[in-house]
């Protein structure tokens, strides 16, 4: 594995082979075991887009591996200013033993990927979010087991976690069920792979989605950039809320996950958030642990 660009590149075997060393770094790291298996690595980590969970997590996780993190900002950076992506991949790859970038256009990362010659990890565009659902599923191994016979909800904007939860749970053999919208669906590249797929029903009705569910999923209505739509999706997505009402359709051992931040009273209860904060932050708190999975198998295998 090479880079971790999106979901849709991986294999479910590659996807578990990840969740298994997150697993074996979070004990190591729970029982104080020194993993430097970065030792004397550097990070080149770029953000177009503000961070709290994935600046904190990389830099805490490239020190707990034994390297390095630079943090740049697109602010900072002559890419900010017009230079085009594939000089500053060429460039930083020539500083670097990796780059982590959280932006906008997912074609960013495929062209850092593409021009540079140093594994390149999506910390987040607008179409996916590979990091944050790798600690998705990671967190609901952890609480279920295992994934066999598990359903998947997601109730919400058809947005880059909806893409990436669709496609995550999907691939490691969930049943998938997802609530949006007509006009804010999940992307058609990626409607296309979960139809194909099977185990995959998408409809308007929160409710009818979330039957026998065994996780559910929501995020935000309007997400970084679309802050000028957010009294027109709040009158969209009225109803899209997981509250009793949703859950009660679900079966009686329903997780509910949140990427956060979180917005209360929106698109999650106070009262059901409340109810499953422990599984929240766990989920929150793996962001570290299967990250610096990613970090080891792309930048580790240059050894």
């Amino acid at each position: 594995m090479k880079h971790l660009l999106k979901l849709l590149d991986l294999t479910e075997e590659e996807i578990i082979d990840l969740l298994n060393l997150a697993d074996q770094l979070k004990y190591e790291r729970k029982h104080n075991i020194p993993h430097p298996r970065l030792a004397g690595k550097t990070l080149g980590m770029i953000f177009q887009k503000a961070s709290t969970r994935t600046r904190v997590s990389f830099e805490t996780g490239m020190v707990q591996l034994g390297g390095y993190p630079l943090f740049l900002s697109s602010h900072d950076l002559q890419i900010g200013r017009g230079e085009p992506v594939q000089d500053t991949a060429r460039v930083l790859s020539r500083y670097l033993d990796g780059i982590m970038i959280r932006t906008f256009a997912q074609k960013e990362v495929e062209d850092l990927a593409n021009y540079g010659t140093v594994p390149i990890i999506n910390g987040l565009t607008d179409f996916c979010h590979p990091c944050q659902v790798l600690a998705d599923l990671m967190t609901i191994r952890e609480y279920k087991g295992s994934f066999n016979g598990l359903k998947m909800c997601y109730i919400g904007d058809g947005n880059n976690m909806a893409n990436s939860l669709i496609v995550g749970g999907l691939k490691v053999g969930m049943k998938v069920s997802v609530a949006c919208p007509k006009d804010y669906q999940p992307d058609a590249q990626v409607l296309d792979f979960a139809n194909k797929n099977g185990g995959f029903t998408i409809t308007d009705s929160p409710v009818e989605a979330a039957v026998d569910a065994d996780v559910i999923f929501t995020d935000v209505w309007a997400s970084m950039g679309q802050e000028g739509e957010a009294e027109k999706r709040r009158i969209a997505f009225n109803g899209y809320q997981v509250n009793d009402d949703v859950l009660g359709a679900a079966h009686a051992e329903c997780m509910v996950q949140h990427c956060l931040p979180a917005h209360r009273g929106e698109e999650i209860t106070e009262k059901v958030f409340e109810a499953h904060a422990n599984e929240i932050f766990d989920e929150a708190e793996n962001r570290l642990h299967a990250q610096k999975a990613v970090l080891v198998k792309v930048m580790g295998s240059q050894n």
